[in-house]
């Protein structure tokens, strides 16, 4: 009998073994269960509160990458003329954050961006004082980065010597170090140079030579970054101006545009994000044109600037023209807009 009752027992027991089991894991479900609720909540009370007046937040998830709805500057063109606008503008803006610049690039490889397709040379062997100049602030700024100083070698038959010669006078007196070589003297320099039919040499002595234009680009960039400049990989593809009517003192009326925003289509996608601004830059390089035309600027004659070369005087140039209002450090005035609107090209006679 006592061995029926304590086989009962264990019976019992074992039966009842698995209520408690299963009474234990359903108070744990129930209680992960107000656990992730009370999560929940709390990230939406967080929301919430972040959705108030003042706040960033929006309920809507934007697309990384999106440039800001507002920059004082819009640079449409991140090569190493744009990225040297940027840094220079950052450099002379009074109040760190008090002057939102953003750089517009539309190729993020930049396999097709004419800075990495330029050899970067560089020279002062110009026939105009501004590119000498611009030239010649170039190679003091950039003697750092992977710049070889080799000089540029020109020759002249008898027919062009006094050209030569005009520049060369035109170079010294700017401050450019070329010499004037004749026939012997550059047959001494290089006697493996074959010198028939030449008259004439002019050969830069000192800040002439290449560089890395990739790694121009990439410090320009760098730096901009640091200093709060804005990028953004996409294509600007309107410009959208608001007209207005301004009498001269002469009593003539003119109709002044002034941009309100650019349209900045990301890449592979049909969205685009308007971007207010008050100046736009065109450092579109070979698609400046392009840029230009959306303001109906660019049906006169050809002009370019001669690749990276001059690229850190000119971003100087142009930040003084935005921030000052004038040029300061070297006088571009001759190369100013109306040149264009005039059709008076400048030309540069001592192009290679």
């Amino acid at each position: 009998m006592w061995r029926k009752l304590f086989t009962s027992v264990q019976a019992f027991r074992a039966l009842k073994a698995p209520c408690r089991s299963f009474k234990s894991s359903s108070r744990g479900a129930e209680k992960d269960f107000f656990k992730d609720l009370d999560a929940q909540l709390r990230a939406f009370r967080d929301k919430a509160a972040a959705a108030m007046p003042g706040s960033d937040w929006s309920p809507i998830e934007l697309t990384p990458g999106l440039p800001p709805e507002r920059a004082d500057v819009v640079i449409v063109g991140g090569g190493v003329i744009g990225w040297s606008v940027a840094y220079w503008l950052k450099m002379k803006a009074r109040v760190r954050d008090g002057l939102r610049v953003l750089v517009v690039e539309k190729d993020p490889t930049y396999s097709q961006a004419s800075t990495v397709l330029s050899c970067g040379g560089i020279r002062q062997q110009f026939s105009l004082k501004e590119n000498i100049l611009l030239s010649l602030f170039s190679a003091h700024f950039m003697k750092n980065i992977n710049f070889n100083h080799s000089g540029y070698l020109f020759l002249a038959s008898e027919k062009s010597a006094h050209i030569m010669e005009e520049n060369y006078r035109t170079q010294r007196y700017m401050g450019a170090k070329v010499a004037l070589l004749s026939p012997s003297q550059l047959k001494e320099r290089f006697p493996w140079m074959n010198t028939e039919g030449v008259a004439l040499a002019s050969l830069g002595l000192e800040n002439e030579g290449w560089f890395d234009p990739w790694s121009l680009l990439n410090s320009l960039r760098r730096k901009a970054m640091s200093m709060g400049v804005y990028q953004c990989f996409g294509e600007v593809t309107g410009i959208k101006c608001a007209a207005n009517l301004a009498e001269t003192t002469d009593g003539e009326v003119l109709n002044v545009q002034r941009i309100k925003y650019v349209n900045v289509q990301m890449p592979n996608s049909l969205e685009y994000q308007p971007v207010e601004c008050a100046v736009v830059v065109n450092a579109a390089g070979a698609n400046s044109g392009k840029v230009a035309s959306m303001v109906g600027i660019g049906l006169g004659p050809k002009e370019s600037v001669s690749g990276p070369n001059p690229c850190p005087g000119v971003g100087l140039a142009v930040a003084e023209l935005i921030l000052d209002g004038g040029y300061k450090t070297i006088d571009l005035s001759a190369f100013d807009l109306k040149r264009i609107l005039l059709q008076e090209p400048i030309l540069e006679s001592n192009i290679v």
